[in-house]
């Protein structure tokens, strides 16, 4: 049957029960369900995420909030000699992968009949909610630390969630959104799991786009996991379907500067350790505390995958280069680049690779601005 887990408790819930976490232990909730998957039905919609409807946990086609997204190009891109195929989703209405998540969860927020929602983000997760909450008629308030770039600011401004700056960490957001979330509903990108039931859409649409197989490997920024999780759960979803007998590795990217999970990954850790954060350009995956951080680790573990880390010059040099290619993507996407860089130079198999753009760079004009000074 389809429910809601605890991960810590192991207490279930009904879907259709407006909670985030649980209500009894206070534990990271998980998403149990069946997903039916028929090519026929799929191939015979438009082009969106919602085309896989019956692999998405949404009781109503009436309560789907959508700007048509999804599908977005899967183009071929040649890495020193190696062609990886970069799923575009830079190209998202709000100009970040953000959207697969939000148009899920804020679905189901107003299946739920929720009225109001509160989210945490460094950017991109709160303007994917606040545009979907606008499309919906849902009162959205966004807390983001005081640090956000103004261009992603003005989105949310502009979409009307009322924003609340929050001074220090990305962590001490956190600490403000939860205890605001003690009373209003929380459309969170890494508590919800109904954020990442959005999100695994990137593994359908691949999928299909290979031609119903999957890649040999998944190449994904690491921060609180919200595509990460999402391609091994839609990956995961395929296998037990019968469609795939394999899924991917995952090569999980995390920038020098803020590195907990690929720490924990090589000293053999179950859970991220405690870390000292440093300021990185990829200010979209630079978390400290990742809630969940053990179920990242261990889907890469599962996968066969391993974890890439990133210095700030080879960002920088990711970004410039992409660029002067034609992609316009924000600097946090240029880590995943600067990921495969490396990734490809180590590797002899012949493989099918897959990667993203997560994010457009009209959403950092002020640091692209001061990247051309430096």
């Amino acid at each position: 049957m389809d429910a809601l887990v605890c991960t810590k408790c192991s207490k279930s819930y009904n879907l259709n029960e407006p909670i985030w976490r649980c209500p009894s232990c206070g534990g990271v909730l998980d998403l149990e369900f069946t997903p039916v998957f028929d090519r026929r039905k799929i191939q015979s919609r438009p082009p969106s995420l919602w085309r896989y409807r019956e692999a998405l946990p949404l009781a109503s086609e009436a309560n789907i909030v959508s700007f048509g997204e999804g599908f977005t190009p899967l183009l071929g891109v040649d890495f020193g000699g190696v062609q990886v195929l970069v799923k575009q989703d830079h190209l998202f209405q709000t100009g970040s992968y953000k959207d697969r998540g939000a148009a899920l969860l804020i679905s189901k927020a107003k299946e739920l009949g929720v009225r109001t929602v509160v989210e945490d983000s460094s950017g991109n997760a709160g303007c994917a909610i606040a545009a979907y909450c606008a499309r919906a008629g849902i009162a959205c308030h966004i807390y983001v630390p005081e640090s956000t770039s103004s261009g992603k600011l003005a989105q949310i401004h502009h979409y009307g969630a009322t924003l609340h700056l929050v001074p220090g960490s990305r962590e001490d957001t956190a600490a403000a959104v939860l205890k605001a979330a003690e009373e209003v509903y929380y459309a969170s990108h890494s508590w919800n799991p109904f954020f990442f039931h959005g999100t695994k859409t990137f593994a359908f649409e691949v999928f299909e786009q290979l031609g119903w197989r999957a890649p040999d490997t998944l190449i994904l920024p690491a921060g609180n996991g919200t595509l990460l999780l999402g391609a091994a759960i839609g990956f995961k979803e395929l296998a037990e379907a019968g469609l795939t007998d394999r899924v991917p590795k995952i090569i999980a990217v995390q920038a020098v500067g803020c590195a907990p999970l690929a720490t924990a990954f090589r000293e053999g850790f179950s859970s991220p350790p405690v870390i000292q954060r440093e300021d990185t350009l990829a200010e979209g995956i630079a978390i400290a505390e990742p809630v969940r951080g053990t179920q990242i680790l261990r889907a890469v573990r599962n996968s066969g995958g391993a974890f890439l880390t990133v210095g700030e010059k080879e960002i920088e040099e990711a970004l410039m280069e992409s660029c002067r290619r034609g992609f316009y993507i924000e600097p946090t996407a240029a880590a995943t680049v600067a990921g495969v860089r490396k990734y490809v130079q180590a590797t002899a198999d012949r493989e099918v690779i897959v990667s993203v753009f997560t994010g457009h760079g009209l959403k950092s004009t002020e640091k692209m601005l001061r990247l051309i000074g430096s």
